[in-house]
């Protein structure tokens, strides 16, 4: 991508954030903090051919805004860029933060939250009284979202805590946002997270989902899972960093759920050498309370700031949720650890279409079995060119009302690599949009996740394989292979494809593929998710627990839907 193309997504972006028309100055003016140094002129010249696009639209002399094309060219324009751009968001909101907690003034980071119903607020404004949250201080007015009577509701984000360490001199690296497990109102463990700098989500976005939380139980009995995010500062910032947690309480921000010592574990998380981790509430966890009872509440995390003093107590907070306890965690472990163990034992012999491949198993009531399987043969007819045709059906280990659906993970694709002498590396799972050409709109890391990416895109009901629209958007995953293998991985790889294993694309060395980055020297593959069909299933409303990575099995074994 050009040079001047990475300038018009950057204005997009600008315009993005407004709430109303600006003009050329502003523009020019938010560019050169980001590194880009040009003049009016010049800004006018690259709006005209956004104008000519499409993606923006001029307001008589007030300025531009960005139209929803742009929002949908700066949402999958760049999606490579957009694993970098998450985490110098949140590095920009952590440097813009002023607060200063003995003057009581200046400005902090906040989440946005629509909320339609009165009966929703409720529910939060009891999370809040229960204290978890990172502050009972919030800004909330009344008024008419989609032309119902509503709530615009803004909470302080813990990310403003990093932005007070930093204006105190304090280096405060985000590292992860994910759930972390409370027992009895003691934090206990980080069962999953998502690392900052591998993903085109917000981690903390990446679990408001339902079925992701319990937020409502840890409220009222103390025990659940409540999104979390974590940093590390320096050992020698340690004693300071915790004066200004202190007086950070006084005056009304806190949540933090654990301290740790030099180099200690934190929740699961191993900490590097002369660093100290310390974790804390996400500033989302109301809201998630109530999608977890199905109320509509719409999320914007850490988007903007407002004056300290703008904020006023919802509820007086009573913080049931105590300090965790000084014990060894059990780390929390990656999926590419547990990934790359199950790649290692699969023996699957191209010639023969024999041995073993990586499966994941899903499970589901009996009594819907026969619809899932309708399902299964009517998505792989209208896809299957992104569909693997093989399952299996496998007994629930513990209850025999339910049961079990194998299908075969992409993963086995890099497992038979390298028992033919390849090394394949799973890079990204992602949300690919089948346009033409098709492109990746969201991708998570395999090396900075703890969850399987594709699980996190079924949980927030982000595919559309049955849906009624267009472009149609599935599961698929990226891997990398050094490129001097290329030829021999481009033969097996047309062997598997004719056995069943979807292969979209082979790409090059410096090429993206589907707007998808590797490394220089190695090329990328795409190929479609084993939870595809499970994602279908999801959509038609059928209760079905996606699990990933599960099992291996002998591909022999496993049937064809379309036989079925």
């Amino acid at each position: 991508m050009s040079e001047s193309e990475h300038r018009m997504i950057e204005i997009l972006r600008i315009l993005n954030v407004q709430e109303k028309p600006i003009g050329s100055k502003v523009i020019a003016d938010e560019l050169k903090t980001k590194g880009y140094n040009l003049g009016e002129r010049a800004v006018r010249y690259h709006m005209q051919i956004l104008d000519e696009k499409g993606y923006t639209e001029r307001k008589g002399y007030s300025g531009r805004v960005i139209t929803e094309l742009g929002r949908g060219k700066l949402e999958k324009g760049l999606i490579y860029d957009q694993v970098d751009f998450t985490f110098s968001k949140f590095e920009e909101r952590i440097y813009l933060t002023d607060f200063d907690y003995n003057k009581r003034c200046g400005n902090v980071i906040v989440n946005t939250s629509n909320i339609l119903e009165n009966k929703a607020f409720d529910i939060i404004k009891e999370v809040f009284a229960a204290g978890v949250c990172v502050s009972p201080l919030i800004n909330a007015k009344k008024t008419e979202i989609n032309g119902k009577k509503g709530y615009v509701m803004k909470t302080i984000c813990g990310t403003t805590i990093d932005g007070v360490f930093l204006k105190n001199g304090i280096p405060s690296i985000p590292q992860y946002g994910g759930l972390v497990e409370i027992e009895d109102f003691y934090p206990t463990k980080f069962s999953e997270l998502i690392s900052y700098k591998k993903t085109s989500i917000t981690p903390l976005d990446a679990f408001i989902a339902k079925g992701m939380t319990s937020v409502l139980e840890v409220a009222e009995h103390g025990t659940g899972t409540i999104p979390a995010n974590f940093r590390i500062i320096p050992e020698t910032s340690l004693e300071k960093a915790k004066e200004i947690i202190q007086k950070l309480e006084k005056v009304g921000i806190g949540g933090v759920l654990e301290i740790g010592e030099t180099s200690e574990n934190v929740l699961g998380i191993p900490v590097p050498e002369g660093m100290v981790g310390i974790s804390i509430i996400g500033g989302i966890t109301p809201f998630c309370a109530a999608q977890e009872m199905d109320y509509k509440v719409d999320i914007k995390t850490g988007e903007e700031f407002i004056d300290y003093n703008k904020l006023k107590e919802l509820e007086s907070s009573k913080h049931k949720i105590k300090k965790a306890k000084k014990i060894e965690y059990k780390q929390t472990p990656f999926i590419l650890t547990k990934s790359l163990n199950r790649m290692n034992q699969v023996d699957y012999d191209i010639e023969t279409n024999e041995g073993n491949i990586v499966a994941n198993i899903s499970y589901l009531n009996k009594e819907d079995l026969d619809d899932v399987l309708t399902i299964m043969k009517r998505t792989y007819k209208s896809l299957p060119k992104y569909m693997n045709p093989l399952f299996n059906i496998v007994d629930h280990p513990s209850d025999d009302s339910k049961v079990g659906i194998a299908t075969v993970c992409s993963l086995s694709i890099d497992g038979i690599l390298i028992n033919n002498g390849i090394m394949s590396t799973p890079r990204y799972g992602g949300l690919l949009e089948l346009g033409k050409p098709p492109l990746f709109v969201e991708m998570i890391s395999y090396d900075g996740s703890s969850i399987d990416p594709h699980k996190i895109f079924i949980f927030k009901n982000l595919t559309s394989i049955t849906k009624r629209q267009n472009p149609k958007k599935i599961l698929a995953s990226i891997k990398e292979v050094p490129y001097i293998a290329r030829p021999e991985c481009e033969e097996i790889l047309d062997k598997i494809n004719e056995n069943g294993f979807p292969i979209f694309k082979v790409g090059k060395p410096r090429e993206l593929v589907y707007n998808a980055k590797v490394d220089n020297y190695n090329f990328g593959i795409v190929t479609g998710s084993g939870l595809n069909s499970i994602a279908a299933i999801k959509e038609k409303g059928i209760a079905i627990e996606a699990k990933a990575v599960e099992t291996i099995l002998p591909i022999e074994d496993m049937s064809l839907i379309y036989e079925q």
